[in-house]
């Protein structure tokens, strides 16, 4: 009689709750390296999540010792194949596009270390919370490897010297430093993780949800325009959004001293 072959784990752990979607990526052994099965799960329940009006933020965390350390590097020598290289940056970018495209705001659950692709996936993160042991590094030039995926998001959280820095030496930051120049929003006691990321979401479910989807798209559109275009466009997205039920709603419940009740319209 055959022993039966236990099941394997799944890639990614999702959890809903309070309007919360918490993503665990959930391959600890590995520290949860981007795989292509890892950025497929990733991937299918982001565009899942971004069609589901009951959700209102996300989280990523990452199960085990990590939050991640980038790609895996042993399937990518196991497919020593330009193409394969070619489809894996493509899916993992769009991936990380989705992040930002997605409507609800994302939030990274930082812990232990975030590397090469791990650390882009902070960066592309609409925000992120740290424990204070987190460390963060664009590791990839140490095996001969420029890490220019993860620099497309990390150029675009730091200042120019000091994405570089990280880019060009492959050293770690901690998560102070990270916190000052700009990668993550808040650090906190490990133990406080939890407790710090639901406030942060609480803060952003209180709010209309509406107004943050418009204000997300906006942002991002936004900075990729000059001076000039950007003023075009958010004053078009302003008066459109002043054009919304919860805008009234709000404006209204705040000249009459009352509690607002959103509409999400």
């Amino acid at each position: 009689m055959s022993t039966p072959t236990p099941a394997l784990e799944p890639y990614l752990v999702r959890t809903d709750g309070n309007g919360i979607a918490t993503l665990t990526l959930n391959r600890p052994q590995q520290f949860n390296s981007l795989s292509l099965a890892m950025i497929a799960a990733l991937q299918a329940e982001l565009t899942a999540i971004a069609a589901d009006q009951a959700l209102r933020v996300v989280v990523i965390a990452g199960a085990g010792k990590a939050f991640c350390a980038g790609h895996d590097l042993k399937e990518m020598r196991a497919n020593h194949d330009k193409a394969f290289m070619q489809d894996l940056f493509r899916r993992c970018g769009k991936m990380m596009m989705t992040i930002t495209e997605m409507p609800q705001p994302v939030i990274a659950r930082v812990h232990g270390i975030a590397t090469a692709a791990g650390c882009q996936l902070v960066s592309m993160c609409d925000l992120a919370v740290a424990a204070d042991s987190a460390r963060f590094a664009t590791s990839g030039i140490n095996v001969g490897l420029f890490c220019a995926t993860p620099g497309v998001g990390l150029s675009r959280n730091l200042g120019r010297k000091q994405a570089l820095e990280m880019l060009l030496t492959g050293d770690f930051i901690d998560a102070q430093t990270a916190l000052q120049q700009g990668l993550v929003n808040r650090v906190v006691a490990g133990d406080a993780l939890d407790a710090e990321i639901d406030k942060l979401a609480g803060a952003i479910i209180a709010k209309s949800s509406v107004a943050i989807a418009m204000g997300k798209q906006m942002f991002y559109k936004q900075l990729e325009m000059g001076l000039e275009g950007a003023y075009q466009y958010a004053s078009e997205v302003m008066a459109c959004n002043m054009m919304t039920v919860d805008a009234a709603a709000g404006i209204d419940a705040f000249i009459g001293k009352r509690k607002v009740e959103w509409q999400g319209r």
